[in-house]
């Protein structure tokens, strides 16, 4: 899994200097997470190499830019193991194989410089490595001060007109602020004290609690006005926005301290929309080449996580835009932000869509049921252990009858409800756990379908399923201090998996079988092309910038929705105790490969590719094997258990 941003192997040329006369201290520990006891590893020796200095840099690599407040990892080869390597006189440590990865001190400056010297009894190599750092906003000096980039929104937006507009905006602690707008309005800013943000990838990855502190911020304020065109006109709503001549607002933000004032325009083009309510059609499919999954992504926030996955022809009212982005309004209350280029100008029905009465038809291998709704409405699908509720925004319901056909025991209840937000809510219970679910339109009616799990055997689990094997990446993927590509061991340990699960009596489908690209839709497609029963997605991780690799490594399972979590908790469980390194545990992620829904999904982040023995063991047949056995014996627990559940 590429969670750094280093994908590549970086051969940098050296230099072979006379032997230094100075000697490097031994290398640091490593250092177990704060609050876990030490792993006791069950990985292969990382074997010896002997041979010439040749200083290699994988990670930053030429062109990266780092992201890290004061400290992040470096790492790459010496070429030998019995070298000592120190980076701005730092010690890093060196593996047998000659791999190292330091994590060290940066310079605080935009191009870093890094002076590393690799040392054996024989010679010596030097190399200077530089890398960039992102630019981080730091206050101006003065008394009065404007952070011109901070000033949100900006851009191209579109409000209702009885919308309030929030301007938030840095500036100097203390300052009085007012925004002019071009109809001769002042609106004061108020003070708006926060703590300092703390970086996604540190509150996500990163163990040490310490790291979440923040410090009070005092230069932020923020503003409130409504009902005002501010700029040039951005066009329609739904057209391309017109290219803008320049900065062509009128609008500022003053700051005023004493007798000193400093001023900003404020970058923005708003425009107001028509009384008259605008509707839209879903379609991802706008070039017509049939090369889409026919799902437009919903989010809560714009640019957030993916929440919502609405087909192609779904309906639903504009409540706003901004950029790119258009907002639609679900119910009263609940917006959602979709790519503006997907969605298409109708005429909207004034009545609300009625959903009527519903018939359940058990299947063989699942049951449908069948919802009549008079127009293709925004839904939702949650699930609980047993239950499935779907939600159909903007509905009022019907439904005189529920018939459920022929007895199943599939199905023990179906439920409705008209909520006070105008929708209907459809509750499913089942007298199984959740195996998958999935929804389609046919024509005027929506189907839920219902898988029905499988038939296990407690005896011979495996025998039987059809499960798909997908070895994660290329393209991208991480890549280990030797030079290891991710996408090779995962293929490595994917076919490893393959033979391991054939010959216990299932049936594996691989997503890949060589070191070959394939993006990732065709790869979940695959999985519900064949209808299979499990989707394994197979990676190894890397961390990102400021995150501290020797206290934050270990083994982790993700899935996206909850009918997974048994089976994520049974292979991470399986994967630490052969593996026998830290246990980071089971987490949900937004992640392609687990967000299928019409059959277990997880995918499991064994080892980390950026410290040196994880990479050896990985490299090695042996090591491969263990991440297989351990992920084999897991989908042969979560089968067992799922056999023999009431």
């Amino acid at each position: 899994m590429k969670l750094g941003r280093y994908t590549r192997w970086a051969a940098l040329s050296l230099t072979i200097l006379p032997a230094l006369a100075c000697r490097t201290a031994p290398p640091a520990p490593v250092s177990p997470a704060p609050g876990s006891a030490p792993a006791v590893s069950r990985l292969p020796p990382v074997p010896a190499v002997r041979g010439p200095l040749a200083l290699h840099v994988v990670y930053p690599s030429a062109g990266d830019v780092v992201d890290a407040r004061d400290s992040s990892f470096i790492f790459g080869s010496a070429g030998s193991g019995d070298a000592t390597v120190t980076i701005n006189g730092a010690p890093v440590r060196v593996w047998p194989n000659g791999a190292w990865i330091g994590w060290i001190a940066f310079p605080p400056d935009s191009v870093m410089s890094f002076d590393i010297v690799a040392t054996t009894p024989r010679d010596t190599a030097h190399l200077v490595w530089t890398a960039r750092r992102a630019r981080r906003r730091t206050a101006p000096t003065g008394a009065v001060w404007i952070d011109s980039t901070s000033i949100t929104p900006r851009g191209d937006l579109w409000l209702p007109r009885d919308e309030n507009v929030t301007v938030r905006v840095r500036a100097a602690p203390g300052a009085t602020l007012r925004l002019r707008l071009p109809g001769g309005m002042v609106v004061p800013f108020v003070s708006a004290a926060a703590l300092d943000d703390v970086p996604e990838a540190i509150r996500a990855f990163d163990r040490d609690t310490t790291n979440l502190r923040r410090a009070a911020a005092s230069d932020r304020y923020l503003a409130v006005f409504r009902g005002e065109h501010v700029g040039a006109d951005p066009g329609p709503v739904l057209g391309r926005s017109p290219a803008a001549a320049g900065d062509t607002s009128s609008a500022v933000i003053e700051a005023i301290a004493g007798s000193d004032t400093a001023r900003v325009r404020w970058p923005i083009r708003l425009a107001l929309l028509d009384t008259m309510p605008l509707g839209v059609m879903l379609d991802d499919d706008t070039a017509g080449r049939g090369n889409t999954d026919s799902i437009t992504i919903g989010r809560a926030l714009q640019g957030g996580t993916y929440n919502w996955f609405f087909p192609t022809g779904t309906r639903a009212a504009v409540s706003g835009r901004a950029g790119n982005d258009l907002r639609l309004r679900l119910v009263p209350g609940l917006d959602v932000w979709v790519p503006a280029a997907d969605a298409h100008p109708v005429l909207l029905n004034t009545q609300p869509p009625v959903v009527g009465s519903l018939t359940l038809t058990p299947r063989a291998d699942r049951a449908v049921l069948r919802i009549p709704v008079s127009e293709r409405v925004p839904f939702q699908v949650t699930e609980t252990e047993r239950t499935l509720a779907l939600t159909l925004y903007g509905t009022v319901g019907d439904v005189n009858w529920i018939r459920y056909g022929s007895p199943d025991s599939l199905v023990r209840a179906i439920a409705w409800s008209q909520g006070a937000d105008r929708s209907v809510t459809l509750t499913v219970t089942l007298g199984e756990p959740v195996w998958g679910y999935r929804t389609r339109w046919d024509h005027g009616d929506l189907l839920l379908e219902i898988r029905r799990p499988p038939a296990i055997d407690p005896g011979s689990p495996l025998r039987g399923r059809l499960i798909v094997v997908d070895p994660g990446h290329p393209p991208i993927g991480a890549t280990g201090p030797t030079g290891l590509r991710e996408a090779e061991a995962n293929l490595g340990i994917g076919l490893a998996l393959r033979d391991m699960l054939t010959a216990a009596g299932a049936h594996v489908v691989m997503t890949r079988v060589s070191d070959s690209a394939v993006d990732l839709y065709p790869r979940t497609r695959l999985a519900d092309t064949v209808n299979a029963e499990l989707l394994i997605s197979i990676h190894n991780n890397a961390l990102p910038d400021g995150v501290n690799p020797f206290t934050n490594n270990g083994t982790s399972v993700f899935y996206n929705h909850p009918q997974s979590i048994p089976l994520a908790m049974a292979v991470d469980r399986a994967l630490v105790a052969r593996l026998g390194v830290r246990d980071l545990g089971v987490g949900r992620g937004d992640l392609a490969l687990v967000r299928p829904t019409w059959m277990p999904a997880i995918l499991s982040e064994g080892l980390f590719m950026m410290l040196p023995d994880q990479e050896a063991a990985l490299r090695s047949p042996e090591g491969q094997r263990l991440y297989a056995e351990g992920v084999f014996e897991g989908i042969q627990q979560f089968l067992r258990d799922r056999a023999r559940a009431p």
